[in-house]
């Protein structure tokens, strides 16, 4: 390091490099449990003391790289715990926006649902009795026109004014409870 210092030659870095770059693979494969990571520490490890040899006065060089390498390898190790919980707390958002969209569909849907009832009420009676039977019971027109006695055309009739009447029913309590 010393004579690093004295003549600038990066020779002996390489010196270094040979002489310590086993042990400092082994101790980043001990934090990062990762071969290609544990290679690519011990790269920037290196060139990190390249850039902060001037800035320290290194007595013992074994003992400040073996403190240099602890170091950057708990930095990798902070880093990479603070990108996964980044991760997990992006999808517990996203999960909690999914959840109240949920919600807030299903709280629309039983509005509807409670509006459609009392629209249903509205109804004649002939219009809402084709209309459950088509709707909710799946009954053909023909099942239909048998069970009510009305023609064939009397049901589709009812079924196609009903329908439009719930829409126009709708529409309107809709717009009243924007109100």
């Amino acid at each position: 390091m010393q004579r690093f210092k004295a003549d600038n030659n990066s020779d002996w870095i390489g010196v270094l490099f040979d002489r310590y770059a086993l042990l400092l693979l082994g101790m980043c494969m001990k934090y990062l449990k990762n071969e290609e990571d544990a290679r690519d520490a011990v790269q920037q490890i290196f060139l990190k003391m390249l850039s902060d040899i001037n800035k320290h006065e290194i007595q013992y060089f074994r003992a400040w790289i073996y403190q240099v390498t602890k170091n950057y390898c708990l930095m990798q190790l902070r880093q990479k715990h603070m990108k996964y919980k980044e991760e997990i707390s992006d999808k517990h958002m996203g999960a909690i926006a999914a959840e109240e969209e949920d919600k807030r569909v299903y709280q629309e849907k039983d509005i509807l649902l409670e509006n459609m009832g009392q629209a249903m009420e509205l109804l004649s009676p002939e219009q809402k009795v084709c209309v459950q039977l088509f709707y909710l019971q799946k009954k053909s027109y023909q099942e239909i026109a048998d069970q009510t006695r009305h023609s064939l055309l009397q049901v589709k009739s009812y079924i196609q004014n009903g329908k439009r009447n719930l829409k126009l029913l709708l529409e309107k309590q809709q717009r009243a409870n924007k109100s």
